[in-house]
């Protein structure tokens, strides 16, 4: 039984993990396109604007981690090479700034979307891997809601305290930002905090108003 447990853990996971390549790949390229697009080519120089998964891979963030996460079986927590933006190449630095910063959770409700249809279409389709298909689309929905989410939460280093100093703009939010490595600190508190639990549900609020948009699309 405990071999069985394992091995349908295993599957899980690998099933998971392509899904994480692709959603964390997209975010990081949507942060490249849209930095240049709106004038600045730091990350283009760096090789970043790109939808190669070895271009954003971070070795303790989309290597061990994941691994470390399902050995001790807590939640899948990861994340790729944050994207370099120089906001000086910007026109409207504050306005360009938010633009890059919010590209990257937009692309993840963007796929969301698509996995979601995905995930619709998927059952009726007839394979001997049918449920792999289906976990497959329905990680897919899962993760992006929740990266989307997530990273626009007003808590440094994630995609939200930038946006939140853009549109307002002060020592506190600047201070934020300049947080560093205790930025990440306050990150970990947070997800082992009682909040998370709230941080959750709001994910399943979402999670179901999609299932709900799929259910009357037809």
């Amino acid at each position: 039984m405990q071999n069985i447990q394992v091995s349908e853990k295993l599957i899980s996971f690998l099933t998971f993990l392509p899904v994480f390549f692709i959603s964390i790949t997209f975010h990081e390229f949507a942060h490249a396109l849209s930095a240049k697009i709106l004038g600045d080519n730091t990350a283009k120089k760096q090789g970043r604007l790109t939808l190669n998964p070895l271009k954003h891979i971070d070795l303790i963030g989309t290597i061990i981690m994941p691994i470390a996460s399902f050995a001790t079986g807590f939640a899948l927590i990861g994340w790729a090479k944050p994207v370099q933006v120089n906001r000086k190449n910007f026109r409207n630095p504050f306005r360009d700034d938010a633009i890059v910063s919010f590209a990257g959770p937009l692309s993840n409700l963007i796929l969301a979307l698509i996995f979601l249809f995905l995930f619709k279409l998927s059952g009726n389709w007839n394979s001997e891997y049918h449920i792999q298909i289906i976990n497959f689309f329905w990680y897919g929905v899962f993760l992006n809601i929740f990266l989307f989410a997530f990273n626009i939460l007003p808590l440094p280093p994630l995609d939200g305290s930038h946006i939140l100093f853009d549109l307002f703009p002060s020592k506190f939010t600047a201070s934020l930002l300049k947080l560093g490595i205790y930025g990440s600190i306050v990150l970990m508190l947070f997800i082992y905090s009682p909040l998370w639990k709230y941080f959750m549900s709001l994910i399943n609020l979402i999670l179901t108003f999609f299932l709900k948009i799929a259910g009357s699309v037809e």
